[in-house]
């Protein structure tokens, strides 16, 4: 990954209103360096394109639901299935653009971005474990639904079983407040993480996803402990011993018992450069 793209990264996700389809694109761009300035412009093209199919004069959180499903699941064939977890694919905007195939998040991804260019009421819904969008106002006339199953309508009870399918666990309540944009943009990093730590030979693609999450406003303190492990398994001994002490330096205060295992990880990292 390039310090260009590392800096448009950072200048996007501090925008006073950061754009989701931009950042989506640009992690696009760190896992396929073939996905260059033209292939991104497509990409929002395809979206402005999609936006011009639904249809106008719609007025209730219902009537969008209803036609957002009708097109961008029925006519254009977004979904997904349980073999999309396991593509990397699944997690790019610009492959789920052109697959019509990814998981939950991206999905939403793309009917969010589809319905906001037409000033349509709609939400990411951050649920464990599987994420959904909703029409219309989360105080009052909401509509929940699920584009990895294309745009089926959820009841209050269909939430539940969703988040228990997810988790194993039914929930005692469900919160459908809107996702904040940089924290849809975490989740996805953290899944794509999470795909590329089940397989040995994506280290330099669970390094990136760690690098790119940190130049988010904010981020989980930990990250800066996973990016100096992530370092020391890529050979780089001398600079992930240096950030594990600097993270042990922030923890020796409010957490000495962890600082000190961490600085036993810097001390076996220098062994390695003998």
């Amino acid at each position: 990954m390039d310090d260009t793209l590392r800096q448009r990264f950072a200048e996007a996700a501090r925008e006073p209103r950061p754009d989701l389809a931009e950042l989506c694109l640009l992690i696009g761009a760190a896992a396929d360096p073939a996905l260059d300035e033209a292939g991104t412009d497509a990409a929002q093209m395809e979206l402005d394109r999609l936006a011009g199919l639904l249809p106008y004069g719609l007025t209730t959180a219902v009537d969008w639901a209803g036609a957002t499903a009708e097109l961008l699941g029925g006519r254009c064939g977004f979904g997904g299935s349980p073999a999309d977890y396991q593509r990397l694919e699944s997690s790019l905007l610009h492959q789920v653009l052109w697959r019509r195939r990814g998981l939950p998040i991206l999905l939403s991804v793309v009917w969010m971005e589809v319905v906001r260019r037409v000033g349509g009421p709609i939400h990411g819904v951050a649920l464990p474990g599987h994420f959904i969008v909703g029409f219309g106002d989360p105080a009052g006339a909401f509509v929940p639904a699920d584009p990895f199953d294309g745009g089926r309508r959820l009841g209050e009870e269909d939430v539940r079983l969703l988040v228990a399918g997810a988790t194993g666990a039914a929930p005692s309540s469900v919160v459908l407040e809107p996702a904040d944009p940089l924290e849809i943009v975490l989740r996805v990093l953290n899944n794509i993480r999470a795909w590329a730590s089940a397989r040995p030979e994506q280290l330099a693609t669970q390094l990136w996803t760690v690098e790119l999450a940190l130049l988010l406003p904010h981020h989980p303190a930990r990250l800066r402990l996973e990016r100096a492990q992530l370092l020391v398994r890529a050979g780089d001994f001398a600079r992930g011993a240096v950030e594990m002490e600097a993270y042990a330096d922030v923890l020796a205060e409010a957490e000495p018992s962890a600082a000190a295992a961490v600085r036993r990880q810097a001390r076996a990292a220098r062994a390695l450069l003998n």
